[in-house]
């Protein structure tokens, strides 16, 4: 992706010659992948979630990647720089939240850091994955509502799908969250340990900051 295109161009440039510049880059090209193939099965299936839902959002903190932290303390410090300096102190600004602390109950959308969510808020409702047998599988949402579903033509459940069963239904695959995310494991080869938000994301932030002043630039 090219970075006229970036939600992070700022932060990029500042940390130019960094293993942590190669790691956000390319994350950034991975998300880019994920919202076109989604765009695909989006407009060839027109199998949406709900507009303003959110449901698979509340009470769930999503935990993160090395390299998926790095990516949102990057966004943070190119969109939302109050944020996230308070972040770094451990200052979340939905701390009171059972689960995720950027999710807002107020908001129409919810999400308060949509542009550096992580991989699992990116692949709610519009991916597959791999069964067992590795083969390709689709489940709707199990907050999509049921009423919905059965109005569809032909009827949906809330139950697993194959690969030949959703081409049938809809006449597309959707992107599968699998390739994705073993890919984003190969951007950390020695640690392929997830934390939650709130204990990874203040040490990413603080991580860049850190790196910008020795490159004798403030992120």
């Amino acid at each position: 992706m090219e970075k006229t295109d970036s939600e992070v161009k700022g932060i990029l440039s500042q940390i130019q010659g960094t293993r942590e510049e190669e790691i956000i880059t390319q994350m950034q090209s991975l998300y880019s992948q994920i919202k076109e193939t989604q765009a695909v099965w989006y407009e060839q299936s027109g199998f949406t979630c709900p507009n303003g839902c959110g449901e698979c959002c509340r009470n769930f903190e999503p935990d993160l990647l090395d390299c998926e932290a790095y990516y949102m303390a990057a966004w943070l410090l190119e969109n939302q720089r109050e944020v996230a300096e308070k972040v770094a102190q451990g200052i979340f600004p939905f701390a009171q939240n059972k689960g995720c602390p950027f999710w807002n109950e107020n908001s129409e959308y919810h999400c308060t850091i949509y542009g550096g969510r992580a991989f699992i808020c990116r692949f709610f409702g519009a991916c597959g994955s791999k069964s067992k047998t590795g083969n390709l599988v689709f489940k709707p949402c199990k907050f999509y509502p049921t009423d919905i579903l059965q109005a569809h033509k032909p009827p949906l459940a809330h139950k697993q799908y194959s690969a030949e069963e959703i081409k049938q239904i809809f006449g597309v695959l959707p992107p599968v969250s699998t390739d994705y995310m073993e890919t984003a494991i190969s951007l950390n080869p020695d640690n392929h340990e997830t934390k939650l938000i709130r204990e990874v994301l203040p040490d990413a932030i603080r991580h860049l900051l850190w790196i910008c002043s020795l490159q004798g630039m403030a992120c």
